[in-house]
């Protein structure tokens, strides 16, 4: 499975864990899960969907609520898929803090364990700092052929991520200072 495959199963099993829904609102749930960058289409959520059907993690049953209309399948998770939920929750490697999959698992990190949250946000912030200091390096070197425009987007560049360091910073703190309910601080 590719890794945005993985990405998927992990935001459908953990939309599914907040209660049982069709098709049509998970989808439009997981759009609002994974960002305006990452519209997601029917062609890409059924083919999941029955993915998940036939491993046994999610189960589906006709909606009460469409008779006199066309059939409308309920989506829920079984047991099996609120173990796989669990097991994917629990993940501190290096996926969890890509740039393709972190804000996907921050998401779903009001059901995740404190220790595994620090450890994911801990891991972006490094991440964001490599890169950072390769970024500036290799600007050094090359800072005498950039033009105007070229120099600009590098400062942006560095703006934002030493930005998002900051806010993982504060989130790091928030977590160790209040373990019980850090959430973002305004």
């Amino acid at each position: 499975m590719s890794r945005r495959g993985h990405l998927l199963e992990f935001a459908v099993l953990g939309l599914l864990h907040e209660g049982p829904t069709h098709g049509y609102e998970l989808r439009r749930r997981l759009n609002t899960a994974l960002g305006p960058f990452r519209a997601l289409s029917y062609g890409t959520l059924y083919p999941a969907l029955r993915s998940l059907l036939e491993r046994g993690l999610i189960a589906e049953t006709a909606d009460p609520s469409s008779a006199g209309r066309r059939k409308r399948v309920v989506y829920e998770l079984t047991a099996a898929g609120k173990e796989q939920f669990s097991d994917l929750v629990a993940r501190t490697d290096s996926s969890a803090y890509e740039d393709d999959g972190f804000d996907v698992r921050f998401a779903f990190f009001a059901r995740t364990e404190r220790d595994v949250r620090i450890r994911i946000l801990e891991g972006r912030r490094s991440r964001l700092e490599e890169d950072l200091e390769r970024v500036r390096d290799t600007a050094v070197r090359r800072r005498e052929r950039m033009d105007a425009y070229t120099a600009a987007l590098q400062q942006h560049g560095e703006e934002t991520t030493e930005r998002e360091v900051r806010w993982l910073t504060e989130l790091i703190d928030a977590e160790r200072r209040h373990p019980t309910d850090p959430g973002p601080q305004p």
